[in-house]
């Protein structure tokens, strides 16, 4: 079976995640691929890195990279693709503000 692998830059997002998490489990869980779900914590300040640490311990298709300050987007992106273990990859903003339905 194909695996996708979704990348999720995030920089001090403990409010969306959860949202985030929830919202693309369902729509990903309706499609007839494995998935990952690689978050990237771009050196946030609040409590997002916890929130990835419990949902990963939750869940072992949540993986997540931890940058030690905030290197950009870009940055994120590509430590993402560097660790992405799908055969098709995806980048998405944790914010929703692109909404998982259209992957």
């Amino acid at each position: 079976m194909k695996k996708i692998s979704l990348l999720i830059p995030c920089y001090n997002e403990e409010e969306s995640v959860p949202l985030f998490y929830k919202e693309v489990t369902r729509v990903l869980s309706e499609l007839k691929y494995e998935y990952e779900l690689l978050f990237i914590n771009d050196g946030s300040t609040d409590k997002t890195l916890e929130i990835l640490k419990q949902l990963g311990e939750r869940d072992m298709r949540v993986k997540y990279i931890s940058f030690s300050r905030n290197f950009g987007k870009e940055a994120a992106i590509y430590a993402g693709l560097k660790h992405a273990s799908g055969d098709y990859v995806a980048t998405m903003d944790v914010d929703l503000q692109d909404p998982p339905g259209l992957l």
